[in-house]
């Protein structure tokens, strides 16, 4: 008689099968399973179950990126079903707003300030925690300032200029801005590390470093950017942070928006992630970005290119590796199981495609004559 376990193993094994994987096989991307009540944590808890489980050596990969990437690439995910609990968060997060002024503070105490050595040696030299654009790039470094030259000739800066930097990280933005283009910029994060990191790297330059919310911003600029801060804001804030942005910005002013996206509408992010990575995150759709600046801005340009988040998320994990025991001191070994866990799940999001990255130029009123895309 087939006992319980065998079902759930006979039924997981023939769901992750359809992806091209195999349980105990001997492709790099075939999962390794060590305990026998793997089957029944990940049918009952979904990605949290399988998230933790790794984290807690029930199971292994040697390619994570590819047992995701072959997963999400087969739309694995829908042909689970959500337990009562995670049905019950996805109500409630359609009519709750978990990012308030006091719930978003969150975020940069449990993610952006575990530690400014971890980013130093995860990030490139300038710390961009962003896409970088491998357009014509080899590595990180020419990658990301590949992006930051990118941003700033979308938004064609002149020197004189005053820009405000929404969730301005360690700076990187502002410096390369003030620096090169010769604009002056006011910069606001919610992390005290990316704060203080920030005013020193900055110090000497026009740029004012604000540990300060969005929604509490003041003032005109000529431009205003946001560089993968959009994914906290989440979708009962949309409306407000775009009149924000409407009403900081000059009448002939560009605002640049960078963010991941998300291919389907949702109201809450991967359940695993918003526990150990990214409190109360959620990616927007086109749909939602689209009803959030109905009314307040014209689209000048889309550009999306989210197969870049893979290298950049594949360096990002070579570079936290490779210098995992300078850091180590400071971690323990489920930090270094979930952080490569994170790295790489997302980059199989981004090769699956099931992620994107875009680049959204938005004026008040129309660039007369057209606005000219730069790629």
């Amino acid at each position: 008689m087939e006992t319980s376990l065998t079902k759930t193993k006979h039924f997981f094994a023939e769901l992750v099968q359809a992806a091209g994987i195999t349980i105990n096989g001997n492709n790099p991307w075939d999962i390794q399973i060590h305990h026998p009540a793997f089957y029944d944590r990940i049918l009952q808890e979904n990605s949290i179950g399988l998230g933790e489980s790794y984290m807690d050596h029930w199971w292994d990969c040697n390619k994570l990126d590819e047992f995701f990437y072959r997963l999400l690439r087969a739309n694995l995910d829908s042909k689970t079903k959500p337990n009562a609990r995670l049905l019950i968060k996805l109500m409630l997060a359609r009519f709750i707003n978990f990012q308030t002024k006091y719930k978003s503070l969150r975020v940069g105490k449990q993610h952006y300030d575990i530690g400014n050595s971890l980013f130093e040696r995860m990030l490139d030299h300038r710390l961009n925690y962003t896409c970088g654009y491998w357009k014509n790039a080899a590595d990180l470094e020419t990658a990301q300032l590949a992006k930051l030259k990118l941003v700033c000739d979308k938004l064609a800066l002149q020197p004189g200029m005053r820009v405000l930097d929404i969730g301005c990280g360690w700076g990187s933005f502002a410096k390369y801005a003030a620096i090169q283009y010769g604009v002056s910029v006011v910069g606001v994060t919610i992390s005290e590390q990316q704060c203080l990191y920030a005013k020193e790297s900055c110090q000497g330059l026009p740029i004012e470093i604000r540990f300060q919310d969005y929604r509490d911003v003041q003032g005109t600029f000529d431009r205003i950017v946001s560089l993968g801060m959009f994914e906290h804001v989440g979708h009962l804030n949309y409306c407000h942070f775009m009149t924000l942005v409407h009403r900081c910005l000059a009448e002939e002013g560009l605002f640049l928006l960078h963010t991941i996206g998300s291919n389907k509408t949702l109201f809450k992010a991967d359940e695993w992630i918003s526990k150990y990575i990214f409190p109360s995150g959620m990616l927007p759709s086109i749909s939602q970005i689209g009803k959030s600046i109905e009314g307040l801005f014209i689209m000048e340009d889309w550009h999306n290119f989210g197969a870049d988040y893979d290298k950049t998320l594949m360096a990002w994990h070579q570079n936290f590796n490779q210098h995992w025991e300078e850091i180590k001191i400071h971690y323990d070994d489920r930090f270094f199981r979930m952080w490569n866990y994170y790295l790489l799940q997302c980059a199989g999001g981004f090769r699956s495609r099931s992620m994107q990255l875009w680049q959204i130029v938005l004026s008040k009123k129309g660039i007369l004559g057209g606005y000219q895309s730069i790629r």
